[in-house]
């Protein structure tokens, strides 16, 4: 993991060498790398979470870099009129991803201030397209990317920004490796700052900041914080605008339809069960229809089909959707009698919409992961699987009668604990301790010693190597060509600019 260094003090010992002289930019840009280092290691998926000490040395990064920074008037006097307001620190905002969901529900809520969002973009420009319209154009929002090239510019100019608007709140919403969102949050005034943990599969910087309130979503990372990680932690709950539309009658067609809404990046994991042989087999055991919304890999489309054919299971009766707008709508739409949570890695926000949809869920019992699994966002009682022949052996057994009482029990938990006006209740007040759905579930997930032992086996392996480097290989040239692209377009619309 961390690459030349023999341990992890020698490494943070590094970092301190480069904050002692003085030398910032190179101690950001190394945090940044030792975290991104971290993410591409599957086997400190919800293990290793947060740094103390990383987050420490951000923080005096912070600390050292808004001591540097001398009085700018001319900004103060150009902010003046947003002076009151709410930030949000974010790395970039995203089409698909649910941080971006989560602003949009928490400037919904409090509709008669102004909300600025300050975007880092450090790991390429944000997605503006208009799905995110309104958090760029909003009658009540502004947003506002860095300026400069190098971490510590970016770091200038975000505490700059919060210098002149002097907001009445600064919420956190950083990728997992953005050091420089982290050092901004400084506590030099008596400004609230919360961290939002949204990264909270993997290693994410600023779970451990001192003096800053640190905000769970779900009931898993809730406890996990407070239990194991000794963080005083505040639950605020996801939340899904009601759709109002729900699914009344089940299995119309006479088999049964399921659906998984995630992108690869939950899906296309080495595990010991594997996405793309699962549902072929769900399909050709059930002779029911499945459609998987989000965008998949070509090999991971290639490698269903393949089953499928292998299977003599009509290649129709599975439906690629690499994105919809709400996938609430998708599921009523479509016809779904069961949601299947996407594993190893769950998705929270779309197991909401699917049960305040009224749709069944079935959620997976990760190999040794309460927080991967995610039971106890789901609604008590709901079937949960560990070994894929209990979720297909599930799945032939419902009827219209199980499926109609399953959905009932999965709309009434949704607006229990995840409808809007939850979420508006605690930002209007934040003494208030939101009703949380009970945890005990998760305790369902015990550590599977065997899998997990040829798992780590597995990734270990000339073969597993050769796969991390070659994921990280296509991620960076991803990333690349992004960033080429976005570059690209921003120079056509200056030239038709100048043109005009």
């Amino acid at each position: 993991m961390f690459g030349s260094y023999e341990s992890f003090e020698s490494l943070a010992t590094r970092v301190d060498l480069h904050i002692a002289d003085n030398r910032l930019n190179e101690a950001l840009e190394l945090i940044h790398h030792v975290v991104e280092a971290a993410l591409d290691e599957p086997a400190l998926v919800g293990v290793f979470l947060g740094s103390r000490r990383l987050d420490a040395q951000c923080r005096e990064i912070g600390i050292l870099a808004e001591e540097s920074l001398h009085s700018d008037n001319d900004i103060q006097t150009e902010k003046g009129a947003q002076t009151g307001c709410v930030v949000y620190i974010v790395t970039k905002l995203q089409v698909s991803g649910g941080h971006t969901k989560v602003i949009r529900d928490f400037i919904k809520a409090k509709p008669l201030q102004h909300h600025v969002i300050l975007s880092t973009e450090l790991l390429g420009p944000s997605e503006l397209t208009s799905v995110n319209a309104d958090l760029s154009t909003g009658p009540n929002v502004s947003f506002d990317v860095a300026v400069g090239a190098t971490h510590l510019q970016r770091l200038q100019w975000l505490l700059r920004e919060l210098r002149a608007l002097a907001p009445k709140r600064v919420y956190l919403f950083n990728h997992h490796q953005d050091s420089v969102a982290v050092a901004a949050a400084i506590c030099r005034c008596d400004v609230p700052i919360s961290f939002y943990h949204h990264g909270d599969h993997h290693l994410c910087l600023g779970v451990f900041l001192s003096g800053v309130q640190h905000i769970d979503p779900h009931p898993m990372g809730y406890c996990n914080c407070r239990e194991k990680l000794k963080i005083d932690s505040q639950y605020v709950p996801l939340i899904v605008e009601d759709r109002l539309a729900t699914r009344s009658s089940f299995m119309e067609n006479g088999f049964l339809t399921t659906c998984t809404a995630a992108r690869l990046n939950k899906i296309e994991i080495p595990y010991y069960v594997d996405y793309t042989d699962v549902i072929p087999e769900l399909l050709s055991k059930t002779g029911g229809r499945h459609v998987h919304v989000g965008h998949l890999t070509p090999w991971a489309l290639h490698r269903i089909r393949r089953n499928l054919k292998k299977l003599r299971v009509d290649p129709t009766r599975f439906e690629y959707v690499p994105w919809v707008p709400s996938v609430w709508d998708a599921l009523v739409e479509k016809g779904v009698d069961l949601y299947v949570a996407s594993f190893p890695y769950g998705g929270g926000l779309t197991l909401i919409e699917a049960m305040g949809a009224g749709v069944p869920v079935a959620l997976h019992r990760h190999m040794y992961s309460p927080i991967l699994s995610g039971l106890s966002l789901g609604y008590p009682g709901a079937f949960n699987w560990h070994r894929h022949d209990d979720l297909i052996q599930f799945c032939m057994t419902l009827d219209r009668e199980a499926l109609l009482r399953e959905g009932a029990n999965a709309r009434r938990h949704y607006k229990r604990y995840h409808q809007a006006e939850v979420l508006a209740g605690c930002l209007a007040d934040e003494n208030s301790v939101p009703s949380m759905p009970d945890a005990a579930v998760d305790e369902q997930v015990q550590f599977d010693l065997e899998e997990w032992a040829q798992w780590i086996s597995n990734s270990t392996s000339l073969r597993g190597v050769l796969r991390k480097k070659v994921i990280k290989t296509l991620k960076s040239i991803r990333s690349l060509v992004f960033i080429a692209v976005h570059k690209i377009r921003r120079f056509g619309n200056f030239s038709k600019g100048r043109r005009s």
